[in-house]
């Protein structure tokens, strides 16, 4: 009776499955009687424009679920496939949890004619009637359409608001005076030129291009979740990163080294390390399904590729066909299959610098001083180590007990996988437990001498964390890689029901989305890798892939002008928005490709443009004309990133340290963060005062400052900045005590730097903060706020409520009037915290 009742609960759940198949056929809407295909039709047109041909994309997923097995009580029956067919003919056999293999009906594949999925073209340079104003061809693209609907650009912005405006958006500071002074003067002819040249050559351009890329990698320093351990070799990425865009890798080698780094250039340790890019994915160390975890780590790693360099929104497809990209479930098992046979491997062994030669003399430390204790754990576990881990594999799903308890000779490719997890998240607390559970007297392998050990082991793990402190503080010997373990076999991939892992059905072999390309993958194994993602990363990288130069130089162009020629800068399906200039996308990317994948060629030719160079003042015309200024005939303001306004703030203070790469620090938090010893505050200031974008990114734990002002969030791809104005950042800016230390410290470098008179100290701080001297109301406004703070903090003082805050850096500060200097530090502090600081024009 009770098969027979389990038997009529998965009929009717089958059922459910059919109404809501037949209800919304995948691929598929009506109008009228004539179908229409939604996949080949833009968005907005589906169900108002009728197609001849009908692309139902197999069957609906429902359909798919409904050609399984009859449930049998002999457990051992074996899968068997069945043909899918249409929905009216549906047969609703039982569904059991075995493997269901479904022989799906496919139409052959074609090519979409969606626009991203055409090859690149180079456009035609369009003919315009003011030729004078066309710097690059990126002009006549901007230009034509403009004159089109009898607009104008806007003119040239001011040379001190265009070289801080340029400097925030290569570097992501802000400029010195000097710097500022020094492209004012430059009468010469090639003056922009000779800008864009001295932004691209610093290291900081690296550093700001790598603080993008790192948002799309969703980099972070720690695995995530509810442990969320250090990764404490994972900044070798973020170097990475940086290097290749100082050095201007060619995007192609850049995109081919991620993917498949270990496969592309085999022993080359950089190309490794860049593989960090896969690895960077959140992760939970306490999963006790292992083959589950396999699945949810090769999906994210799966749905990040697709994001990221194809600007594909494969994600969708799991668990269904695309609902709006041609883009079916058995193609993104296939696309899935690429990355069946990556592991996550931390311990490999780094060059040797300066970085390894101090982590190992902390490390030696560490471990000469807990010799003693370390000795006396491993003899208490040593008796137990084999029962204690055979122990713990119980606390495992089946499918994982299974793998775990196979002799290493008898391995499948998934075994390995879950043995080599396993092996990298076992430690001694797992075997403890042993000692722990079994001191119960009702427990199978109960021992009396067992409570004692279990307390003689939280003992001695309480005397050893007091030489914490010992360990080292930053660094590593390692790098955080991924690579297939020296094997070529891979695990099988399947299509998965609903995209529910346990439901696999059919296997599929590697293949590129049909929609996009007809190309095969030409998969060459080698003796320690499966070579397919060297397939897939070719494929990408390939001049041919027509999503690929497009969707980078996308993401480029965006952080220019705020927002992409594509808005949806991660979708270019047809969810996604159209080009609002496909011919100056397309000349992009061809341009793109041709001056051999440099980027910084890409950066420089947008630099230099004259739709760049554009004011950013307010025109009425435009406003009516282009109310959300699409056509760029006025350069978009844009609100500074929370990275970009700490360390504007840390370079203005003259606080900043210009080192580059390294480990990631930990700047000083408020005190009632209550972060434990997740946030263990760096001991020397000069590691504090480093740029954010060596600020340890731990996923439990943002940084305060920066989380504020929205910062990128590293659970998933962060594809664009979200820009929000709360009362909660002016609280934040006004009130942390570092960004009023930073402020003290500015008004002592004001007056070092400008002297004792007043007018001129309000001009060097205006051209500190905003590249400009105040002008006449504003100073006035300047000196009234002195005046007014002076007296209020007089007032203060002398009621006893009130400690005066002084300028910082002096080498005599004893010569200035301590509340005149006050007032001056409360008045920097205003100014610094001031919108048009916040912002880029």
């Amino acid at each position: 009776m009770k098969q027979k009742s389990n038997m009529m609960r998965k009929k009717l759940y089958l059922a459910v499955l059919w109404g809501i198949a037949s209800t919304a056929t995948i691929g598929v809407v009506t109008a009228g009687n004539a179908p229409v295909d939604s996949f080949n039709n833009p968005v907005a047109v589906i169900g108002a424009k009728p197609q001849p041909v009908v692309d139902l994309f197999n069957n609906p997923v429902g359909a798919i679920g409904a050609q399984s097995v009859s449930a049998e009580a002999d457990a051992k029956q074996a899968p068997v496939a069945v043909k899918a067919e249409p929905a009216a003919q549906a047969v609703t056999a039982p569904v059991d949890n075995k493997q269901v293999v479904a022989e799906v009906k496919e139409q052959p594949a074609r090519k979409s004619n969606h626009w991203a999925y055409q090859p690149v073209k180079a456009p035609a340079e369009p003919v315009v009637k003011n030729k004078d104003w066309v710097k690059t061809p990126i002009d006549a693209f901007i230009l034509a359409p403009l004159e089109a609907k009898g607009l104008t650009p806007s003119p040239v912005a001011d040379r001190a608001a265009f070289v801080r405006r340029a400097t925030l958006d290569a570097w992501g500071v802000i400029p010195t005076p000097e710097e500022v002074a020094a492209f004012v003067s430059d009468t010469s002819p090639n003056a922009y030129e000779k800008l864009a040249d001295r932004l691209l050559a610093s290291p900081k351009y690296g550093e700001r291009q790598a603080r993008r890329w790192l948002d799309l990698a969703r980099y972070a320093d720690s695995s995530g979740f509810t442990n969320d351990e250090t990764r404490e070799s994972l900044w070798r990425y973020r170097d990475y990163v940086i290097k290749a865009f100082n050095e201007d890798k060619p995007y192609s080698n850049f995109v081919k080294e991620q993917l498949a780094g270990d496969e592309v250039a085999p022993g080359n340790p950089e190309a490794l390390i860049a593989t960090g890019f896969l690895r960077s994915y959140p992760d939970d160390s306490n999963s006790r399904d292992l083959v589950q975890k396999k699945f949810q780590n090769t999906t994210d790693i799966t749905d990040t590729v697709g994001e990221v360099f194809l600007g594909q929104t494969v994600g969708c497809a799991r668990c269904h066909n695309h609902k709006f990209d041609k883009i079916s479930q058995k193609e993104y098992y296939q696309l899935q299959s690429f990355f069946a046979n990556v592991n996550a491997v931390d311990n490999i062994p780094a060059a040797k610098g300066q970085v390894e030669a101090d982590y190992e003399k902390a490390q030696a430390k560490w471990e000469e001083a807990t010799k003693d204790v370390r000795a006396k754990i491993a003899a208490l576990l040593d008796p137990i180590r084999e029962a204690g881990r055979h122990y713990n594999y119980e606390r495992f799903s089946l499918a994982t007990q299974a793998a775990l308890n196979k002799p290493e000779k008898d391995w499948t490719p998934e075994d390995r996988w879950v043995n080599h997890r396993y092996k990298n998240n076992a430690d001694d607390d797992d075997l403890v437990a042993y000692y722990t559970d079994n001191s119960d007297k009702n427990a199978k392998n109960y021992n009396a001498e067992y409570a004692e050990k279990a307390k003689q082991y939280k003992a001695l793990a309480k005397e050893l964390k007091k030489f914490d402190k010992l360990k080292p503080a930053k660094g590593s010997t390692t790098i955080s890689a991924i690579t297939e373990l020296g094997h070529a076999d891979v695990p099988p991939t399947h299509v998965r029901f609903a995209g529910v892992f346990d439901r696999p059905m059919e296997e599929v072999q590697p293949g590129f989305p049909a929609a996009i390309s007809d190309e095969k993958p030409v998969i060459e194994p080698t003796g320690f890798s499966s070579g397919r993602r060297a397939a897939l990363a070719k494929w990408i990288a390939s001049p041919n892939n027509p999503l690929t130069a497009r969707v980078f130089v996308n993401r480029v162009w965006g952080q220019y002008f705020g927002n992409g020629i594509v808005e949806t800068v991660s979708d270019f399906g047809k969810a996604g928005k159209k080009p609002t200039n496909p011919e100056l996308l397309d000349y992009l990317a061809d341009n793109f490709v041709k001056q051999g994948w440099s980027v910084k060629k890409l950066h420089r030719d947008i630099l230099l443009s004259n739709v760049y160079r554009q004011s950013s003042a307010h025109r009425e015309d435009i406003a009516k004309a282009d109310p959300e200024n699409k056509l760029l005939a006025v350069f978009p303001r844009q609100r500074l990133e929370a990275e970009e306004i700490r360390d504007s703030l840390l370079a203005a203070s003259g606080k900043l340290e210009d080192s580059v790469g390294g480990p990631s620090v930990f700047p000083p938090v408020p005190a009632n963060l209550g972060a434990g010893d997740k946030w263990q505050v760096s001991k020397d200031t000069s590691d504090q005062n480093r740029r954010s974008l060596y600020i340890f990114t731990r996923r439990s734990v943002p940084y305060p400052l920066l989380q504020t002002f929205d910062m990128a969030s590293a659970q998933q791809v962060h594809s664009k900045r979200d820009v929000t104005t709360t009362p909660l950042q002016a609280l934040a800016l006004f009130n942390s005590d570092l960004v009023f230390e930073w402020s003290q410290a500015l008004a002592g470098r004001v007056i070092r730097e400008a002297g004792t008179d007043e007018s001129a100290q309000l001009d060097r701080l205006y051209e500190i903060l905003f590249a400009r001297k105040p002008d006449d109301a504003e100073k006035a406004a300047l000196k009234d706020f002195l005046g007014n703070q002076e007296k209020a903090i007089v007032e203060k003082a002398l009621s006893g409520k009130f400690a005066v805050s002084v300028p910082t850096g002096l080498k005599d500060a004893k010569v200035l009037n301590p509340v005149r200097a006050a007032a001056f530090v409360d008045l920097v502090h205003t100014v610094a915290n001031s919108n048009e600081f916040s912002y880029r024009f």
